[in-house]
């Protein structure tokens, strides 16, 4: 088994995206693609330590391996990668990573949660210290009858008769928020958010909640702000940050927490979470559309 990840830090070019890729045949770390967070948020304005944390929080349905007789075994993985880390993991290499088990035997589950969690946090922090390692539970097949499918708590803005005319770039401006009035504790939640890959070109669909304290957020423009990323092209990650920096620096909440649950590709949903402050994790359940 080969298990060194990568010799140098890659570039978005080099990756797997949008090529055609020969299916792997045995595990293979190698096969993961990091990509550097820090350009990417610099974008934002963001420099150094961000005014968040959190974390992405992905579900692979696709796991199989071969048990010790060569048997072949199924999972649904649910993989948490720590939004702290230095990079993050370009989505189809996770695939082809994931897909380059279903040839190889190991001992058992254990084992195969031990190896992606060792290979995931090397790629999440290449070339420096683990400080926060990815964190890998299987969902064994006698299991699967209990994950829960559950759309999003809060008040849903979709509800709201609105003209959009803004599509095709995220427009920060239209966020605004009642600064002279007390403030509010909100969940507000929409299922129409939208953006695309800035490699192919595919659309991701995405279900995203909206907590926060501070003043009141107006809900009309917070919508149609959300409506404008809709052929914006951004990976799932960066856009709840996008989205979370603006509403952080135009409505200036005391406290935010965003979170995306975006419909699965290649059998992988990714589902970003970012909060000002601390926080138990978001409930894993999926939405409907996932």
């Amino acid at each position: 088994m080969n298990d060194s990840i990568f010799d140098a830090a890659p570039v978005l070019a080099a990756s797997p995206l949008g090529k055609r890729t020969s299916w792997p045949n045995h595990y293979d770390a190698r096969l993961l693609y990091p990509i550097a967070r820090a350009p990417l948020r610099a974008a934002l304005g963001i420099a150094g330590q961000p005014v968040f944390s959190g974390a992405d929080l992905w579900t692979a349905y696709e796991l199989s391996w071969l048990n010790p007789r060569g048997k072949p075994q199924a999972a649904i993985a649910h993989i948490l990668m720590p939004c702290e880390s230095a990079y993050l993991i370009e989505s189809k290499s996770l695939k082809l990573y994931l897909g380059s088990f279903a040839d190889t035997r190991f001992p058992d589950a254990d084992a195969v949660r031990e190896r992606i969690e060792r290979n995931l946090s090397a790629a999440l922090w290449h070339e420096s210290d683990t400080r926060m390692p990815a964190v890998v539970r299987l969902i064994a097949p006698e299991a699967f009858d209990r994950q829960a499918v559950q759309e999003m708590d809060g008040l849903l803005l979709d509800r709201l008769d609105i003209e959009c005319d803004a599509y095709d770039a995220p427009a920060p401006q239209l966020l605004t928020a009642a600064f002279d009035e007390q403030p509010v504790q909100e969940t507000l939640t929409s299922r129409l958010l939208k953006s695309n890959c800035p490699v192919t070109g595919q659309p991701d669909w995405a279900s995203v909640q909206i907590r926060y304290d501070g003043p009141q957020i107006n809900q009309a423009g917070l919508l149609r702000y959300l409506v404008s990323f809709r052929r914006h092209s951004e990976f799932h990650e960066h856009c709840i940050e996008r989205i979370f920096m603006d509403i952080w620096t135009r409505c200036r909440p005391a406290r935010l927490t965003v979170y995306a649950r975006y419909t699965r590709r290649g059998g992988i949903d990714i589902n970003p979470w970012r909060t000002s402050h601390p926080g138990p994790l978001p409930p894993g359940a999926r939405t409907a559309r996932q």
